[in-house]
């Protein structure tokens, strides 16, 4: 995620916060200066990074279980509105991800129940006083544990709820139904949180927008998943494409820009193996800095990520769902084609029309440059 630093990181996992983060931060602490001077403001700010600290414990409740089941997750960022686990994929079994789950909500429980065995006893009313500096932190540090296991388990995307719930509809109604429930529970959630945030916090707003973002996103990303399954990068790859040599020019390269209204150009050596990609927009970065005859590949993002032909399209779906095209090589390196975003989309639409649809297997002949 852009913007944001690491901070360390723990068995392989790097913990980033973005700067968003540190503004908020610097406003709490801003505030509570204001309020009560420089101890305000240092135990406010204490507060929040003790809370966060408990939000990072929950992300690697979550990434240390899924690990368990061969799933990585290379990153934690930390957003003001929580944090924010890069898994490389979610498990295909309803039981694998219903545990994953719950870990997080578990670890924030384990906190709150160490805290309360710590004090000796928390009372009740400390839930409602959570920002009033005059409780004692670890009470309402205990008082916020309890409150984050509870928010996250109702039962809405992208709530560790919404999966717990997916994962238990899963047996009946399938993956992908259910997906879609859960995900319009969690679109409703976000329109009651952001009607809240009209008449009180307005960081309510924020939430309700990434809460509804975070639901469509898993419910695209869930049926793109399903409508791509058992297929073979070969079956649903694009052929037809524009490739430009690695030795092309600036000029060459807006001739090819023009002549086609594709957004990823492979860039390939000689014996048509891939090289890099070139976006429009790193074409016409070119353009602006070089002069037309100047060399295209100094502008070409390199370490291409690629997919054997015979390979299954779900290796590939991490990069896809992401936005970035995935080149389909032969054993020999060479490229055949491409994924994309649209090969899928087309995919989807395909399936959907006819779900029984039966994909062509393609040969392994070059591309054709359209």
């Amino acid at each position: 995620m852009r913007w944001s630093v690491t901070i360390g990181s723990f068995k392989g996992t790097a913990v980033r916060i973005h700067v968003t983060f540190l503004l908020l931060l610097g406003w709490i602490g801003f505030e509570a200066y204001q309020r009560g001077g420089a101890i305000a403001a240092r135990d406010s700010v204490l507060f929040i990074v003790a809370i966060f600290f408990c939000v990072i414990l929950h992300e690697f409740g979550h990434i240390l279980t899924a690990r368990r089941y061969g799933i990585v997750s290379t990153e934690i960022t930390l957003l003001p509105i929580g944090g924010v686990a890069d898994m490389e994929r979610m498990p295909d079994k309803p039981g694998q991800e219903l545990l994953i789950a719950l870990a997080g909500p578990a670890v924030n429980l384990v906190i709150a129940v160490g805290l309360i065995l710590f004090l000796g006893a928390v009372d009740v009313s400390d839930v409602i006083k959570i920002g009033d500096p005059s409780v004692n932190l670890l009470k309402r540090l205990a008082a916020v544990n309890i409150f984050l296991a509870a928010f996250n388990l109702i039962p809405a995307f992208p709530m560790d709820g919404g999966r717990v719930l997916r994962a238990a509809l899963s047996n009946w109604l399938g993956k992908e139904r259910a997906t879609r429930i859960a995900a319009q529970i969690g679109q409703g959630f976000a329109f009651l949180l952001g009607f809240a945030g009209l008449f009180g916090n307005p960081l309510l707003l924020f939430i309700a927008i990434f809460v509804y973002v975070a639901a469509a996103g898993e419910a695209q990303m869930t049926s793109m998943s399903e409508a791509a399954r058992g297929l073979k990068a070969a079956d649903a790859m694009e052929t037809r494409i524009a490739l430009i040599e690695r030795g092309s020019t600036v000029r060459e390269a807006i001739d090819i820009l023009l002549a086609t209204s594709q957004d990823e150009f492979p860039v390939v050596d000689a014996s048509r193996r891939l090289s890099g990609f070139l976006s429009r927009s790193n074409i016409v970065e070119a353009l602006r800095g070089s002069e037309p005859g100047a060399p295209i590949a100094p502008f070409m993002r390199r370490e291409p990520a690629t997919i054997g032909a015979s390979d299954s399209i779900d290796a590939a779906m991490p990069k896809l769902t992401g936005g970035e095209a995935v080149g389909v090589i032969d054993a020999d390196g060479r490229l055949l084609g491409l994924l994309t975003r649209q090969s899928l989309a087309e995919i989807m639409m395909i399936r959907e029309a006819r779900p029984d649809w039966r994909f062509a297997p393609r040969d392994d002949s070059p591309p054709t440059v359209a």
